[in-house]
Parts: C-alpha cells; structure tokens; sequence
C-alpha cells in the first residue's frame, strides 16, 4: 500500500480584495464572467470562504480545471473557489485499486499515479486535465458508458464539506439521498474534500483497437449498438458536413483491455513515460503551435474539406494504441480550441433512447444545414441509465456537436441550439449540464421532471440554507 499525505505547515488564512477581481471564461472561451478568485488549500480555508461570503452577502461557485464548455464554473460578481490545489493523493492500495484523493486531483495525476501498478481509471473524459471534484460534479461519462457506467458508479464514498460547516460522509448506503444528488449535483449542495474510488485492474499499457467506416446514420448507430456489447469502448467520429444519403457517415473506434500475458512488454507499456503523449506532430511541427495552423479551417468550407478527407482516408484497420493516446484526443493537440477563434464554440450535446435517436438527429443535422450553421465536429457515444438524481444517462446514445460562434452568428446560433432542444424534449430526449449553454428553464423541467427538481431544491435548502452555492448555470436553470 502506498500512502502520501500533506506536509504539515502553517496555515494562512484565506483574505480576499478587489485584487482577486478578474476574469474567467468557460473552456470553449464563448462566456465569461467577472468573479473573486480564490484558491484554498484545506478544507478549514474553504470554511473561512463560506463565512466570508455569507457576511458580505456573496455567492460561492466551485472550479476545477475550468474544463466545462458552458457557465458551470463561472459566477459573475461573486467567489469562485479554485480547488486545484487541493490535489494530494491521500491513500492508494495497490493490492485492491481503491484510492482516495482531494478534489482537485486531475485524471492525468490520477492515471499516473495508478498505471504502473497495473490498474486504470474506470470512466475518464476525453481530456486528462479535467479534476476529480470536477468530474464527480458533473458525473462525467466516457467510450464505456454503456458498460461502466458513468464516473459516479465508482465511488465508493466521499467526504463532503457543506456551506454550513457540516462535515459529512456519502457512500452508496450511507446518506445514499446526498450520495446520489452530490454526485451530478453541479457542485451547488456542497464540496467534495476527499473521493474514493475504485480503479480497474489492466494487465498492459495498450489496447486493442479497430477502426472502420460507416455510410449513413443508421449503419452508425446499429454499429454502436452491435458492437458496444462486444467491447471494453466504442466511440464514432460523425461527419456533421455530409448530406443525403451520406448524412451522419463516420467511423468508429472500439478497443479492448489485452489479456494478461499477451503484452509481452508489461512492464514497459504501463510505464508512465511510454504513454506520454508526443510533443511534435509527426516528429517535427511542435503541437503547441498547431491549431494555429487548425484555424484558416475553422469554417464552412475549410470543416467540410477536413470533414471529407477524414472520411476518404479511414480504413479499417486493428492496431494497439497507449491508454492515454486512445482516450485523451483532446490533448493531443494543445489548446485546440484557440483554432476557433476570439468568440470561441459551443458543444451541443444530446441524449435519446435509440428507438428516437435517428429520426431526431437526421433532422438536428439538416436543420444545421439549412441554416448555413453547420457543427465543425461530431462524436456518438452508447449509454445506459444511471441511478443519479440530475442524471443525463437512459438506453440510447449521445451526440456532441461542436460549433463555432461568431459576433455575426451568435444569436441565429443560439435560437438554433434551442430549436434543437425542442426536437430533443419531443423525442424523450435528455442534456449533460457540463456542455449545453443555451439550456432554459423550462428545458430542464421537461427533461429532469418537476418530482427530481423538488427534491434537489428540498436537498439544496437542507445543505445550503442561505443559498451560498450558485453558478451562473445554476442561477440560469434553476432560479
């Protein structure tokens, strides 16, 4: 067993001003908001932030990485709590693969930390940066939801700290009612101070990939279907540019743990430094530069040429491929998102059951079409339900679609977005609060039911009686 806990030394208290006023923006860069950044380092300095703000009058929002496309992690006019230096790993068992952590320890540190033992993150997101109070808060999903669930299914307990000062322990049997609405909870009932959780046994650094095309929309989702059952994750890459009878063509991505024994070279591929992801593209053009080289496609044109070649160029094939190369694309190019320019972009991201899923995106897709907006980036993703109370889980499958905002088309941009809503909500359809930015009120009554809505609100006034808990996103969806 492996234990490392924090240095012991002398605490200074939390102090705001008018010079921790600044400026912070969503992932995407299309919102920002003026807040009073702070960054405590235990949970007594997390304490002194409450009081504080309750004697000011102050509204308190929680944030990680900052990782979310939408106004999660923003709270204009009031504190935003950075927790990333909350970052320790407290304990880790090497024997059972259970470790406990502080909340704002990332899935790099996380994966690091566990891989050279032989085990892996259960569910990680497509980006190693996001923090584990983070991902718990947002209950994130990955290429394996249909078979692991989200992360949440795999926490054992949390110790949270609540507004009021209260102390309290969550597990699936111990407070289940906090246990299940803390988690996808928004970060609005209270702070995660240390996670638990359980990590996957894998007996390599690689896995076994295969990679394939698809023609049309329903040769994508029955691939999803069939082969989910098949395989450790499958993940399809949509091209939102093609049209007709090519509309919702792709390729998919499905990959396998290696059985123990078959990598005769264990020892090196779980090694740390083998999975690090390449500093230059090709050996030569360092990636830190790429997306500017990414931005000149950043429109109609330039997304369907990139689209097309995409497409013509995929061929199946099966080969093995670094956990962290497979399911951290989002990295592998720094700071991709700058390539779509000062407004930034949205993701839109929508759940159906599979029996309404074609019918509703072939018409999302062709509305985009029409309307000269089309999204640059698809992903298709197979789920199952979950037991959280704010869940965005159900039978069926997810699609994320990226698009770029411009001064000219941000409104046209967002009255589509809530088109899109409509046609989601007919179709049985629900919404991940870590992506969509155009999300009303009403929308998320529909989706959550006014029964799951009262028992947050009746939660939130038991662990936040004065309210201190608010995000610009909380206040638009719930206020």
């Amino acid at each position: 067993m492996k234990t490392s806990t924090k240095p012991v030394q002398s605490r200074k208290r939390l102090t705001l001003s008018f010079r921790d006023l600044g400026r912070l923006e969503n992932y995407g860069h299309s919102l920002a908001a003026m807040g009073y950044l702070c960054s405590p380092t235990d949970k007594e300095q997390i304490k002194e932030a409450f009081q504080f703000a309750r004697s000011k009058d102050f509204t308190v929002a929680l944030r990680g990485a900052g990782r979310s496309y939408n106004d999660a992690a923003l709270n204009g006019g009031g504190i935003v709590l950075d927790l990333r230096g909350m970052d320790q790993v407290l304990d880790w068992n090497t024997q059972t693969g259970v470790i406990r952590v502080e909340p704002g320890v990332t899935l790099q540190k996380l994966w690091q930390h566990v891989l050279p033992d032989g085990w892996w993150p259960p569910v990680v997101s497509g980006t190693m940066a996001t923090t584990l109070g983070g991902c718990l808060g947002m209950n994130i999903h990955g290429k394996n939801n249909f078979r692991m669930g989200t992360i949440g299914e795999h926490v054992l307990e949390f110790t949270a700290l609540l507004p009021t000062g209260t102390q309290v322990i969550c597990s699936p049997s111990k407070n289940p009612d906090l246990f299940h609405a803390m988690i996808g909870g928004l970060g609005m009932l209270g702070v995660f101070i240390s996670i638990t959780l359980q990590m996957k046994r894998v007996h390599s650094g690689l896995l076994e990939v295969r990679a394939w095309n698809v023609p049309d929309l329903s040769t994508h989702l029955d691939a999803l279907l069939e082969g989910a059952p098949q395989h450790d994750y499958i993940v399809g890459w949509l091209d939102t540019t093609a049209s007709g009878r090519r509309l919702g063509r792709g390729q998919l991505h499905a990959a396998d743990y290696l059985s123990d024994g078959v990598d005769e070279q264990r020892v090196v591929t779980l090694r740390t430094e083998y999975q690090t992801l390449p500093p230059r593209f090709f050996g030569v053009m360092p990636k830190s530069i790429l997306h500017r080289f990414m931005a000149p496609f950043m429109n109609n044109l330039g997304a369907l040429a990139v689209n097309n070649v995409k497409y013509h160029l995929g061929r199946a094939k099966t080969y093995r491929q670094t956990h962290a190369a497979f399911h951290f694309l989002l990295d592998y190019v720094p700071n991709w998102e700058l390539a779509y320019g000062r407004e930034g972009l949205v993701q839109y991201q929508s759940f159906l059951p599979k029996e309404t899923a074609q019918d509703t995106w072939q018409e999302i897709l062709r509305l985009s079409q029409r309307r000269g907006l089309p999204s640059y980036l698809g992903v298709v993703k197979r789920h199952r339900p979950d037991a959280f109370l704010l869940t965005h889980s159900l039978d069926g499958f997810s699609l994320a679609l990226d698009f770029k905002v411009t001064k000219g088309n941000r409104t046209r941009l967002f009255e589509m977005l809530q088109d899109f809503d409509r046609l989601v909500l007919d179709a049985g359809g629900r919404f991940y609060f870590a992506k969509n930015s155009e999300t009303s009120p009403e929308t998320a009554r529909r989706f959550l039911g006014d029964k799951t809505i009262r028992l947050f609100r009746s939660l939130k006034q038991r662990c936040d009686p004065d309210n201190l808990l608010q995000s610009d996103l909380y206040r638009r969806l719930f206020h």
